[in-house]
């Protein structure tokens, strides 16, 4: 191993640790803002359910998909450097101002650009089936797919005719069930889990005499399960884009062949760096996705993070690299909204939508720039 690449993959592994404590927002600012954990025990609640999903992400869709960002043959370790380093200083700098920006799309902006700087326009992978256009094509649709789903829960969970509830429950998770293609066993068997603890929840709250205090005590205990679910969801699509960075580099080196080969130390290593990150916390980010975007109760806090983790897990099955941060701000918007289209701070939404927009080109010009640079002094 070259010391150029284990440079690389240092930088990788401290930038899934920034992606971490830049991310725990996402997986607990819900949870933190209704004062169902106190932080701290929110972020080690978020940092092993990062590190569990490293038992389950077995496939490494994602990083298959970041990694083919850039054609093979059309970078080398230098482009895959510039590429990092950008994103640490992209990510530091929204993180620093409390911007809940992507972490996964400056890495990829940084690839694509370094990539760019190194071989022109031609170097990049624009296919739909695993290369830049699925995540660009994501990076509209997962806060809106997040967003109607949490609309969906949000209306079903507000329903006051209990019968009407459980009915449309049972037939929307019998038609998922039977007509979605799950890649992986734990995905239906989760699915099947999560609604049955929904269904005996609001059963037996409903069949114990139900009060407001009862009731709100259900939705502390779901939120449990809902922000773990999206811990895992987190853990598995933000790690896996580490892991194909530091796969392409080794296909740069010719160490491996593809991302398939990579060796079993990588995603251990990611995973553990993303959930040592998340335990170090990001409480700037907290106060916006927790509070500033919409005040949420234990209910909505719910419904946001099963339709965040519902997002991500279908992302993940289609390969495609998703941000945790537009994925969890789209559901937060649509529990707001549920309430009266005022209850949405839309300045606030609007602000971080123009962050979103900048992240990869910014994280790209950066990532050439430190291409260039490098270029200068190889010569």
């Amino acid at each position: 191993m070259s010391t150029l690449l284990l440079v690389v993959i240092i930088l990788a592994v401290i930038f899934d640790f920034i992606n971490g404590f830049h991310d725990a927002a996402n997986s607990i600012a819900t949870i933190v803002s209704t004062k169902v954990l106190t932080p701290f025990q929110a972020v080690i609640w978020a940092a092993f359910f990062n590190f569990l999903a490293f038992f389950i992400f077995r496939d490494h869709g994602v990083a298959n998909t970041v990694a083919k960002t850039v054609n093979a043959g059309s970078y080398d370790l230098t482009v895959v450097l510039a590429g990092v380093i950008a994103a640490i200083c992209w990510n530091l700098l929204t993180w620093w101002y409390g911007i809940p920006s992507s972490s996964s799309h400056t890495l990829i902006g940084g690839f694509a650009g370094a990539a760019i700087a190194h071989s022109g326009f031609s170097s990049i992978n624009w296919s739909i089936n695993g290369g830049i256009s699925l995540t660009l094509i994501f990076i509209l649709l997962a806060p809106i797919i997040g967003m109607i789903i949490s609309v969906f829960i949000t209306l079903v969970t507000i329903q006051r005719n209990f019968w009407l509830k459980i009915g449309i429950i049972i037939v929307t998770l019998t038609l998922c069930l039977l007509f979605i293609h799950f890649k992986k066993p734990f995905e239906f068997w989760a699915l099947l889990a999560l609604g049955l603890i929904f269904l005996s929840s609001y059963s037996y709250n409903h069949f114990g005499r139900e009060t407001a205090s009862r009731t709100t005590k259900m939705y502390k205990r779901l939120q449990l399960v809902s922000s773990a679910s999206f811990s895992i969801g987190h853990g598995g699509s933000d790690a896996q884009k580490v892991i194909g960075i530091i796969g392409a580099a080794m296909v740069a080196e010719n160490i491996i062949p593809d991302i398939t080969h990579i060796p079993a130390w990588v995603p251990f290593t990611c995973y553990t760096a993303i959930g040592l990150g998340t335990m170090s916390g990001g409480w700037r980010i907290v106060k916006t996705m927790g509070s500033r975007i919409t005040k949420i109760t234990p209910l909505e806090g719910v419904c946001a993070e099963t339709a965040g983790a519902i997002t991500l897990f279908t992302a993940a099955n289609l390969g495609a690299p998703v941000s945790t941060t537009h994925t969890i701000a789209g559901s937060i918007v649509g529990v707001g909204a549920t309430r009266r289209l005022s209850a949405v701070r839309w300045g606030i939404t609007v602000n971080l939508v123009w962050a979103w927009i900048l992240t990869i080109p910014v994280s790209g010009l950066l990532a050439a720039g430190l291409y260039w640079f490098f270029h200068l002094f190889s010569v």
